[in-house]
């Protein structure tokens, strides 16, 4: 005779099967990595390795600056607890998969020129320098064009940091696809993969000025899915492709005018790293490992992958205090993780 499942046992399992599953309690050492996570202004935090959820934390944004975060940053809560922001320049990182997705498909070429897609006229350069600008010099940072897309040097020569440049990649997308970004975006890659809080929204007046008015607000849960797309090589839990393996390697590999930047990907382990701020020797994160992969974004947004772990370590929040917040977070990931 088969045991009979009370109601309350059935709602008991449902409700195990929808939370993350956690390997163990944190470790002493974890819990140092937890308190100076809270401390540098974090809302969010997420570590998962080997698909297992080994800490996931949810703390409200400092009192002094709440109103101003949420005015500019945050939005809903999610149902475990989670503020859902505007992850910045994280946003690129997405996109890059978009885009590696149209390649996928035959809708883009990244040697064409820009103008083929949306047509001459959209920077400030001369018809034949724009001419010039092919796709992959705006996913790897290479535009040789000026924040008011204005012409500085020959397309392909020199790493700058142009967000305005990358936004140009939006209405490239949404051409080739002939459909709105927000559209591609749930039927190519948040909703195969399983991100259920996604989505882009027009933003405050507070980014008036950036060159870039659409934001990508997304939870941690979800960006720490993205990462498991990429540690899987392109593939959904549920085993689906959704990037091909030729096109992850070409998003994460090294560009030539900078080592630490593959296609709007941040990479560890190069001889030296361009950042916004300028150039300095040595990797991008001396204490992490040097396969690690990671989409970054403005008030310390972090999604770190490493595929030599199986390790996701996501970051939301305001500005971290420490301004050495990278290194001082992977020494103490290394010690808690062993790595």
């Amino acid at each position: 005779m088969r045991p009979t499942t009370s109601r309350r046992d059935l709602l008991a399992a449902a409700a195990l099967a929808a939370a993350p599953a956690f390997a163990q309690a944190p470790s002493a050492a974890m819990e140092e990595v937890l308190d100076y996570a809270r401390a540098q202004k974090t809302t969010g935090f997420l570590v998962v390795r080997d698909r297992r959820t080994l800490v996931e934390r949810n703390w409200p944004a400092p009192e002094a600056d709440a109103a101003r975060f949420r005015a500019s940053y945050a939005y809903e809560t999610t149902p475990e607890g989670a503020l859902l922001e505007d992850v910045a320049s994280q946003q690129k990182s997405f996109v890059a998969i978009l885009a590696a997705i149209a390649v996928d498909k035959g809708l883009l070429d990244v040697e064409r020129p820009v103008s083929d897609y949306i047509g001459p006229g959209w920077s400030k350069a001369a018809p034949e320098q724009e001419r010039a600008i092919r796709v992959i010099h705006l996913l790897t940072m290479c535009s040789g064009l000026g924040e008011p897309l204005n012409y500085l040097a020959p397309a392909g020569s020199t790493f700058f940091y142009n967000t305005p440049a990358y936004a140009i990649l939006k209405p490239v997308l949404a051409a080739v696809a002939g459909q709105p970004l927000e559209t591609i975006t749930r039927d190519w890659l948040t909703q195969p993969a399983g991100m259920r809080n996604t989505g882009w929204r027009p933003r405050p007046a507070a980014f008036a000025g950036v060159g870039n008015p659409t934001g990508l607000v997304t939870s941690p849960r979800d960006v720490a899915i993205m990462g498991q797309v990429v540690l899987d090589g392109g593939r959904a839990a549920d085993g689906r492709r959704i990037v091909s393996e030729a096109g992850m390697k070409a998003m994460l590999s090294r560009s030539p005018a900078n080592p630490a930047y593959g296609r709007l990907w941040w990479l560890n382990g190069g001889a030296y790293t361009v950042r916004p701020a300028g150039r300095a020797e040595g990797p991008l994160i001396p204490a992490a490992p040097a396969d690690l992969v990671a989409a970054l974004g403005a008030l310390d947004r972090k999604l770190y992958v490493v595929p030599s772990r199986r390790l996701i370590v996501v970051r939301m929040g305001l500005a971290a205090p420490d301004r050495d917040f990278d290194q001082q977070l992977w020494l103490r990931l290394a010690r808690a993780l062993a790595i």
